[in-house]
Protein backbone atom coordinates (compact mmCIF):
# COMPACT_ATOMS: atom_id res chain seq x y z
CA UNK A 1 0.00 0.00 0.00
CA UNK A 2 1.26 3.58 -0.81
CA UNK A 3 1.44 5.76 1.93
CA UNK A 4 -1.15 8.65 1.84
CA UNK A 5 1.34 11.23 2.20
CA UNK A 6 2.93 9.79 -1.18
CA UNK A 7 -0.26 12.07 -3.78
CA UNK A 8 1.60 10.39 -6.99
CA UNK A 9 4.34 8.18 -8.32
CA UNK A 10 7.16 11.06 -7.86
CA UNK A 11 6.65 10.63 -4.30
CA UNK A 12 5.85 14.29 -3.91
CA UNK A 13 5.88 15.09 0.34
CA UNK A 14 3.30 16.78 2.01
CA UNK A 15 4.18 20.53 3.23
CA UNK A 16 4.26 20.44 7.06
CA UNK A 17 1.39 21.50 9.02
CA UNK A 18 1.01 24.96 10.53
CA UNK A 19 2.62 23.79 14.35
CA UNK A 20 5.56 22.02 12.41
CA UNK A 21 6.40 24.94 10.32
CA UNK A 22 6.46 27.30 13.51
CA UNK A 23 8.53 25.02 15.89
CA UNK A 24 11.41 25.16 12.73
CA UNK A 25 11.44 28.67 12.96
CA UNK A 26 12.20 28.62 16.64
CA UNK A 27 14.95 25.79 16.11
CA UNK A 28 16.57 28.07 13.46
CA UNK A 29 16.09 31.02 15.82
CA UNK A 30 17.77 28.78 18.47
CA UNK A 31 21.13 27.86 16.20
CA UNK A 32 21.74 31.69 15.27
CA UNK A 33 21.47 32.95 18.67
CA UNK A 34 24.15 29.64 19.42
CA UNK A 35 26.76 30.80 16.65
CA UNK A 36 26.13 34.26 17.29
CA UNK A 37 27.01 33.63 20.99
CA UNK A 38 29.79 31.11 20.40
CA UNK A 39 31.51 33.61 18.11
CA UNK A 40 31.24 36.33 20.61
CA UNK A 41 32.66 34.05 23.01
CA UNK A 42 35.84 33.14 20.81
CA UNK A 43 36.65 36.50 20.25
CA UNK A 44 36.54 37.76 23.55
CA UNK A 45 39.06 35.04 24.49
CA UNK A 46 40.91 36.11 22.14
CA UNK A 47 41.17 39.67 23.31
CA UNK A 48 41.91 38.51 26.92
CA UNK A 49 44.88 36.32 25.30
CA UNK A 50 46.38 39.70 24.24
CA UNK A 51 45.70 41.13 27.10
CA UNK A 52 47.41 38.73 29.40
CA UNK A 53 50.36 38.46 27.18
CA UNK A 54 50.56 42.55 26.80
CA UNK A 55 50.66 42.34 31.16
CA UNK A 56 52.90 39.47 31.55
CA UNK A 57 55.05 39.10 28.35
CA UNK A 58 55.03 35.21 27.64
CA UNK A 59 53.35 32.15 28.30
CA UNK A 60 56.13 30.01 29.66
CA UNK A 61 58.73 30.54 27.41
CA UNK A 62 56.06 31.34 24.58
CA UNK A 63 55.38 33.90 22.16
CA UNK A 64 51.56 34.54 21.67
CA UNK A 65 52.11 34.00 18.02
CA UNK A 66 53.46 30.94 18.85
CA UNK A 67 50.24 30.22 20.83
CA UNK A 68 47.87 31.30 17.99
CA UNK A 69 49.80 29.19 15.41
CA UNK A 70 49.80 25.99 17.84
CA UNK A 71 45.81 26.78 18.50
CA UNK A 72 45.12 26.72 14.20
CA UNK A 73 47.62 24.35 13.27
CA UNK A 74 46.40 21.75 15.36
CA UNK A 75 43.21 21.29 12.70
CA UNK A 76 45.57 21.00 9.95
CA UNK A 77 47.91 18.37 11.76
CA UNK A 78 44.84 16.23 11.87
CA UNK A 79 43.96 16.75 8.18
CA UNK A 80 47.65 16.38 6.82
CA UNK A 81 47.89 12.99 9.84
CA UNK A 82 45.42 11.02 7.57
CA UNK A 83 47.64 10.87 4.10
CA UNK A 84 50.73 9.96 6.13
CA UNK A 85 52.00 6.48 5.80
CA UNK A 86 52.82 6.44 9.70
CA UNK A 87 48.85 7.35 10.38
CA UNK A 88 50.70 10.70 12.18
CA UNK A 89 53.54 13.07 12.76
CA UNK A 90 56.29 11.06 14.32
CA UNK A 91 58.12 12.25 17.37
CA UNK A 92 61.77 13.34 18.24
CA UNK A 93 62.08 9.70 19.16
CA UNK A 94 60.68 8.39 15.66
CA UNK A 95 63.17 10.91 14.35
CA UNK A 96 66.72 9.63 16.43
CA UNK A 97 65.54 5.84 15.14
CA UNK A 98 65.10 6.95 11.36
CA UNK A 99 67.74 9.23 11.50
CA UNK A 100 70.42 6.86 13.46
CA UNK A 101 72.72 6.23 10.16
CA UNK A 102 72.76 10.31 9.03
CA UNK A 103 75.42 12.07 9.73
CA UNK A 104 74.77 15.73 11.20
CA UNK A 105 78.75 16.33 11.39
CA UNK A 106 79.46 19.90 10.47
CA UNK A 107 77.01 20.05 7.46
CA UNK A 108 77.18 22.58 4.94
CA UNK A 109 73.57 22.81 3.28
CA UNK A 110 70.22 23.47 5.05
CA UNK A 111 68.38 20.64 4.09
CA UNK A 112 69.64 17.54 3.00
CA UNK A 113 68.36 13.76 1.23
CA UNK A 114 69.04 10.05 3.02
CA UNK A 115 67.74 7.02 1.96
CA UNK A 116 66.45 4.29 4.97
CA UNK A 117 64.83 1.25 4.85
CA UNK A 118 65.05 2.32 1.15
CA UNK A 119 62.59 4.74 1.32
CA UNK A 120 63.79 8.64 0.35
CA UNK A 121 63.57 11.67 2.46
CA UNK A 122 64.63 15.43 2.66
CA UNK A 123 65.58 16.79 6.19
CA UNK A 124 65.10 20.62 6.44
CA UNK A 125 67.57 21.64 9.36
CA UNK A 126 67.49 25.23 11.38
CA UNK A 127 71.09 25.76 10.65
CA UNK A 128 72.19 29.36 9.92
CA UNK A 129 74.25 28.68 7.08
CA UNK A 130 75.77 31.99 6.69
CA UNK A 131 77.61 31.24 10.23
CA UNK A 132 77.89 27.59 9.84
CA UNK A 133 80.20 28.10 6.66
CA UNK A 134 81.78 30.97 8.44
CA UNK A 135 82.96 28.77 11.73
CA UNK A 136 83.78 25.89 9.84
CA UNK A 137 86.40 28.24 7.76
CA UNK A 138 88.13 29.60 10.95
CA UNK A 139 87.91 25.99 12.80
CA UNK A 140 91.97 25.38 13.90
CA UNK A 141 92.38 21.88 14.09
CA UNK A 142 96.10 21.87 14.16
CA UNK A 143 96.35 21.61 18.18
CA UNK A 144 93.38 20.40 19.50
CA UNK A 145 91.93 16.92 20.05
CA UNK A 146 88.03 18.22 19.80
CA UNK A 147 85.88 21.20 19.16
CA UNK A 148 82.22 21.74 19.80
CA UNK A 149 80.46 25.22 18.74
CA UNK A 150 76.84 25.33 19.26
CA UNK A 151 75.03 28.46 18.94
CA UNK A 152 71.35 28.53 19.53
CA UNK A 153 68.23 30.68 19.50
CA UNK A 154 67.50 30.85 23.42
CA UNK A 155 63.52 31.90 22.61
CA UNK A 156 62.97 28.67 20.69
CA UNK A 157 65.65 25.99 21.09
CA UNK A 158 66.41 26.42 17.60
CA UNK A 159 70.01 24.81 16.67
CA UNK A 160 71.93 27.64 15.03
CA UNK A 161 75.18 26.04 14.12
CA UNK A 162 76.90 23.33 14.94
CA UNK A 163 80.51 22.87 14.17
CA UNK A 164 82.64 20.25 15.44
CA UNK A 165 85.95 18.46 15.00
CA UNK A 166 87.23 15.38 16.84
CA UNK A 167 90.91 14.10 15.78
CA UNK A 168 89.99 11.39 17.09
CA UNK A 169 87.26 9.92 15.67
CA UNK A 170 86.39 12.38 12.59
CA UNK A 171 82.73 10.63 12.63
CA UNK A 172 81.57 11.81 15.67
CA UNK A 173 80.47 14.81 17.13
CA UNK A 174 81.37 16.74 19.51
CA UNK A 175 78.68 18.68 20.07
CA UNK A 176 76.41 16.05 21.58
CA UNK A 177 79.31 14.16 23.07
CA UNK A 178 78.78 14.44 26.97
CA UNK A 179 82.34 13.44 27.80
CA UNK A 180 83.98 16.86 28.70
CA UNK A 181 84.15 18.06 32.40
CA UNK A 182 82.10 20.79 33.05
CA UNK A 183 84.82 22.35 34.81
CA UNK A 184 83.56 26.07 35.88
CA UNK A 185 80.88 26.03 33.76
CA UNK A 186 78.71 24.02 36.87
CA UNK A 187 79.18 28.06 38.62
CA UNK A 188 76.14 28.79 36.81
CA UNK A 189 74.54 26.41 38.28
CA UNK A 190 75.69 27.35 41.82
CA UNK A 191 75.59 30.80 41.54
CA UNK A 192 71.34 30.51 40.47
CA UNK A 193 71.25 28.88 43.82
CA UNK A 194 72.48 30.65 46.10
CA UNK A 195 70.52 34.01 44.70
CA UNK A 196 67.82 31.98 44.68
CA UNK A 197 68.09 30.13 48.54
CA UNK A 198 70.21 33.13 50.07
CA UNK A 199 69.32 35.90 48.35
CA UNK A 200 73.15 37.33 47.31
CA UNK A 201 73.29 40.23 44.94
CA UNK A 202 75.76 41.05 42.50
CA UNK A 203 77.41 43.82 45.56
CA UNK A 204 76.85 40.72 47.99
CA UNK A 205 80.37 40.40 50.21
CA UNK A 206 82.12 36.83 50.40
CA UNK A 207 85.59 36.31 51.79
CA UNK A 208 88.34 33.96 50.95
CA UNK A 209 91.84 32.77 52.04
CA UNK A 210 94.54 31.62 49.82
CA UNK A 211 94.57 31.72 46.40
CA UNK A 212 91.52 32.13 43.96
CA UNK A 213 91.93 28.76 41.87
CA UNK A 214 93.13 26.83 44.35
CA UNK A 215 90.34 24.33 46.55
CA UNK A 216 91.90 22.77 49.93
CA UNK A 217 90.17 22.21 52.73
CA UNK A 218 91.51 24.66 54.89
CA UNK A 219 89.93 27.75 52.28
CA UNK A 220 86.31 26.06 53.24
CA UNK A 221 86.77 27.41 56.92
CA UNK A 222 84.39 30.15 57.54
CA UNK A 223 87.34 32.42 59.46
CA UNK A 224 89.01 35.93 58.89
CA UNK A 225 91.88 36.78 59.50
CA UNK A 226 94.60 39.33 58.41
CA UNK A 227 95.21 37.13 55.43
CA UNK A 228 91.12 37.15 53.91
CA UNK A 229 90.23 38.75 51.32
CA UNK A 230 87.02 40.27 50.07
CA UNK A 231 85.48 40.12 47.18
CA UNK A 232 82.07 40.91 45.77
CA UNK A 233 79.46 38.00 44.58
CA UNK A 234 79.79 39.59 41.20
CA UNK A 235 83.81 39.63 40.87
CA UNK A 236 83.93 36.14 42.37
CA UNK A 237 81.94 34.95 39.99
CA UNK A 238 83.68 36.57 36.89
CA UNK A 239 87.02 35.82 38.20
CA UNK A 240 86.02 32.08 38.84
CA UNK A 241 87.35 32.11 42.27
CA UNK A 242 86.99 28.65 43.75
CA UNK A 243 87.62 28.99 47.37
CA UNK A 244 84.40 31.52 47.16
CA UNK A 245 82.42 28.99 45.31
CA UNK A 246 83.18 25.69 47.25
CA UNK A 247 82.06 27.99 50.64
CA UNK A 248 78.88 28.25 48.77
CA UNK A 249 78.40 24.77 48.00
CA UNK A 250 79.60 23.27 51.68
CA UNK A 251 78.65 26.06 53.83
CA UNK A 252 75.56 28.00 51.61
CA UNK A 253 73.92 24.96 49.76
CA UNK A 254 74.66 21.82 50.42
CA UNK A 255 73.68 18.32 48.94
CA UNK A 256 70.42 18.32 48.41
CA UNK A 257 70.01 22.20 47.22
CA UNK A 258 72.82 21.33 44.51
CA UNK A 259 71.23 18.82 43.27
CA UNK A 260 67.79 20.10 42.97
CA UNK A 261 69.35 22.88 40.98
CA UNK A 262 71.61 20.79 38.79
CA UNK A 263 68.20 18.85 37.94
CA UNK A 264 66.59 22.23 37.33
CA UNK A 265 69.37 22.96 35.08
CA UNK A 266 69.06 19.43 32.85
CA UNK A 267 71.82 17.41 34.77
CA UNK A 268 71.12 13.71 34.84
CA UNK A 269 67.92 14.34 32.75
CA UNK A 270 67.77 12.89 28.94
CA UNK A 271 67.61 15.52 26.56
CA UNK A 272 64.91 15.25 24.12
CA UNK A 273 66.91 16.05 21.06
CA UNK A 274 66.68 14.94 17.20
CA UNK A 275 70.09 13.49 17.58
CA UNK A 276 71.27 10.91 20.00
CA UNK A 277 72.58 12.72 23.28
CA UNK A 278 73.99 10.92 26.71
CA UNK A 279 73.05 12.89 30.01
CA UNK A 280 75.02 15.24 30.95
CA UNK A 281 76.07 14.35 34.38
CA UNK A 282 76.52 15.40 37.99
CA UNK A 283 76.72 12.55 41.24
CA UNK A 284 76.77 13.94 44.55
CA UNK A 285 78.04 12.18 47.97
CA UNK A 286 77.39 12.66 51.29
CA UNK A 287 80.99 14.49 52.24
CA UNK A 288 81.22 18.10 52.36
CA UNK A 289 84.37 18.80 50.51
CA UNK A 290 82.78 17.11 47.56
CA UNK A 291 80.02 19.82 47.07
CA UNK A 292 82.50 22.21 47.27
CA UNK A 293 84.20 20.57 44.32
CA UNK A 294 80.87 19.99 42.43
CA UNK A 295 79.94 23.59 43.66
CA UNK A 296 82.86 25.51 41.92
CA UNK A 297 83.54 22.91 39.20
CA UNK A 298 87.04 21.49 40.78
CA UNK A 299 86.52 18.14 39.44
CA UNK A 300 86.72 15.62 36.64
CA UNK A 301 83.66 13.66 37.40
CA UNK A 302 80.91 16.57 36.30
CA UNK A 303 80.26 15.65 32.90
CA UNK A 304 78.50 17.98 30.24
CA UNK A 305 78.09 18.43 26.24
CA UNK A 306 78.73 21.73 24.20
CA UNK A 307 74.58 21.63 23.23
CA UNK A 308 73.50 21.32 26.95
CA UNK A 309 75.76 24.27 27.99
CA UNK A 310 73.69 26.44 25.23
CA UNK A 311 70.55 25.07 26.84
CA UNK A 312 71.93 26.20 30.16
CA UNK A 313 72.80 29.82 28.41
CA UNK A 314 69.71 30.76 26.90
CA UNK A 315 68.07 30.15 30.50
CA UNK A 316 70.16 32.78 31.73
CA UNK A 317 69.09 35.59 28.54
CA UNK A 318 65.73 33.75 28.16
CA UNK A 319 64.27 34.69 32.10
CA UNK A 320 65.46 30.92 33.48
CA UNK A 321 63.28 29.30 31.05
CA UNK A 322 64.80 26.30 29.29
CA UNK A 323 63.63 25.14 25.50
CA UNK A 324 63.72 22.05 24.55
CA UNK A 325 66.74 21.75 21.92
CA UNK A 326 65.88 21.24 17.72
CA UNK A 327 67.91 21.19 14.83
CA UNK A 328 65.53 19.31 12.22
CA UNK A 329 62.81 21.92 11.10
CA UNK A 330 60.86 19.18 9.09
CA UNK A 331 61.24 16.00 7.39
CA UNK A 332 59.65 15.13 4.10
CA UNK A 333 59.08 11.88 2.40
CA UNK A 334 59.40 10.71 -1.43
CA UNK A 335 55.61 11.69 -1.91
CA UNK A 336 56.15 15.16 -0.55
CA UNK A 337 54.80 14.40 2.85
CA UNK A 338 55.32 16.36 6.43
CA UNK A 339 55.86 13.68 8.61
CA UNK A 340 57.77 15.31 11.37
CA UNK A 341 57.53 18.69 11.86
CA UNK A 342 59.47 20.68 15.26
CA UNK A 343 57.74 21.98 18.14
CA UNK A 344 58.29 25.21 19.97
CA UNK A 345 58.27 23.10 23.82
CA UNK A 346 59.45 24.93 27.11
CA UNK A 347 61.04 21.97 29.49
CA UNK A 348 61.02 23.61 32.79
CA UNK A 349 61.79 27.17 34.45
CA UNK A 350 65.27 26.74 35.70
CA UNK A 351 65.02 29.48 37.65
CA UNK A 352 62.99 32.63 38.56
CA UNK A 353 63.54 35.61 36.18
CA UNK A 354 65.03 37.95 39.08
CA UNK A 355 67.53 34.91 39.47
CA UNK A 356 67.96 35.08 35.50
CA UNK A 357 68.54 38.71 35.50
CA UNK A 358 71.36 38.68 38.63
CA UNK A 359 73.33 35.98 36.38
CA UNK A 360 73.09 38.37 33.22
CA UNK A 361 74.84 40.94 35.45
CA UNK A 362 77.75 38.16 36.57
CA UNK A 363 78.35 37.45 33.19
CA UNK A 364 78.24 40.43 31.49
CA UNK A 365 80.93 41.02 34.04
CA UNK A 366 82.74 38.02 33.42
CA UNK A 367 83.38 39.84 29.78
CA UNK A 368 84.53 42.90 30.82
CA UNK A 369 86.62 42.49 33.91
CA UNK A 370 86.97 38.92 33.98
CA UNK A 371 88.18 35.79 32.61
CA UNK A 372 87.12 37.10 28.83
CA UNK A 373 88.16 39.85 29.08
CA UNK A 374 91.28 39.16 27.16
CA UNK A 375 89.26 38.00 24.07
CA UNK A 376 86.71 40.71 24.40
CA UNK A 377 88.91 43.45 24.62
CA UNK A 378 87.78 46.24 22.59
CA UNK A 379 84.57 44.82 22.07
CA UNK A 380 82.61 48.35 23.25
CA UNK A 381 84.10 50.17 20.31
CA UNK A 382 83.72 47.49 18.07
CA UNK A 383 81.31 48.21 15.17
CA UNK A 384 79.33 45.16 15.69
CA UNK A 385 79.39 44.07 19.20
CA UNK A 386 79.13 47.31 20.66
CA UNK A 387 75.24 46.94 19.94
CA UNK A 388 75.00 43.94 22.01
CA UNK A 389 74.53 42.93 25.36
CA UNK A 390 77.48 40.32 25.94
CA UNK A 391 77.63 37.87 28.94
CA UNK A 392 79.74 34.43 29.02
CA UNK A 393 81.41 31.98 31.70
CA UNK A 394 84.74 30.18 31.11
CA UNK A 395 86.14 26.82 32.56
CA UNK A 396 89.44 24.88 32.15
CA UNK A 397 90.21 21.74 33.68
CA UNK A 398 93.04 19.62 32.52
CA UNK A 399 92.37 15.69 31.98
CA UNK A 400 93.66 12.87 34.21
CA UNK A 401 97.14 12.52 32.11
CA UNK A 402 97.35 16.09 31.96
CA UNK A 403 98.30 16.19 28.36
CA UNK A 404 94.43 17.53 26.74
CA UNK A 405 93.37 21.08 28.53
CA UNK A 406 89.56 21.46 28.44
CA UNK A 407 88.84 24.91 27.76
CA UNK A 408 84.88 25.97 27.80
CA UNK A 409 82.99 29.19 27.11
CA UNK A 410 79.22 29.26 27.53
CA UNK A 411 76.93 32.70 27.08
CA UNK A 412 75.12 34.56 24.98
CA UNK A 413 75.02 38.13 22.94
CA UNK A 414 71.53 40.16 22.43
CA UNK A 415 70.86 43.49 20.26
CA UNK A 416 70.21 46.26 22.78
CA UNK A 417 68.15 47.88 20.24
CA UNK A 418 66.17 44.90 19.43
CA UNK A 419 64.68 41.32 19.82
CA UNK A 420 67.70 39.69 18.50
CA UNK A 421 69.85 36.67 20.65
CA UNK A 422 71.70 33.68 20.42
CA UNK A 423 73.39 31.74 23.13
CA UNK A 424 76.34 29.80 22.24
CA UNK A 425 78.64 27.01 24.25
CA UNK A 426 82.29 25.95 22.80
CA UNK A 427 84.40 23.50 24.05
CA UNK A 428 88.22 23.17 22.62
CA UNK A 429 90.54 20.18 24.28
CA UNK A 430 94.12 21.83 23.66
CA UNK A 431 96.69 18.96 23.31
CA UNK A 432 100.58 20.19 23.94
CA UNK A 433 99.92 23.65 22.86
CA UNK A 434 97.48 26.37 23.51
CA UNK A 435 95.36 27.34 19.91
CA UNK A 436 92.75 29.84 19.69
CA UNK A 437 90.43 29.52 22.66
CA UNK A 438 86.80 28.87 23.04
CA UNK A 439 86.24 32.42 23.93
CA UNK A 440 87.86 33.57 20.86
CA UNK A 441 85.34 31.66 18.53
CA UNK A 442 82.62 32.92 20.97
CA UNK A 443 83.59 36.45 20.07
CA UNK A 444 84.01 35.92 16.16
CA UNK A 445 80.86 33.82 16.04
CA UNK A 446 78.68 36.73 17.49
CA UNK A 447 80.21 39.47 15.18
CA UNK A 448 79.51 37.40 12.37
CA UNK A 449 75.70 36.03 12.80
CA UNK A 450 74.93 39.54 14.18
CA UNK A 451 76.81 41.37 11.09
CA UNK A 452 74.79 39.31 8.91
CA UNK A 453 71.79 40.36 10.88
CA UNK A 454 72.10 43.53 11.24
CA UNK A 455 72.77 43.57 7.15
CA UNK A 456 69.81 42.10 6.20
CA UNK A 457 67.89 44.25 8.58
CA UNK A 458 69.28 47.49 6.97
CA UNK A 459 68.37 46.53 3.23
Amino acid sequence: MIPHRLKTEKAVIERPGWRDYQEDLRWASTKEQLIAKTCKLFALTLILLVVIYGLFGSFGGKSFSHLLADFFSSSHDNKVDARLNYGKLIDKRNVRALLKSTSFVNLKQKSFDFVSDGRKFRVDTSLDINLQDFLLKKLNSNTSRYIGIVGMDPATGKVLSMVSFDKTDPSNNPCVDSRFPAASIFKIVSASAVVEKCGLNPNSKLSYNGRKHTLYKSQLKDRKNRYTNQITFQDSFAQSVNPVFGKIGALYLGKDTLEKYAEAFDFNKSINFEIEIAPSSVNLSDEPYQWAEVACGFNNKTKMSPLHGAMMASAIINQGSIMEPTVVEQIINEKGEIIYRNRLVTINQAITPRASKVLNQLMAATIRSGTCRKAFRGYRKDKILSKLNIGGKTGSMDNKSHNVRYDWFVGFAKEREGPRKIALSIIVAHEKYIGPRASYYARIAMKEYFSSYFKKTAT
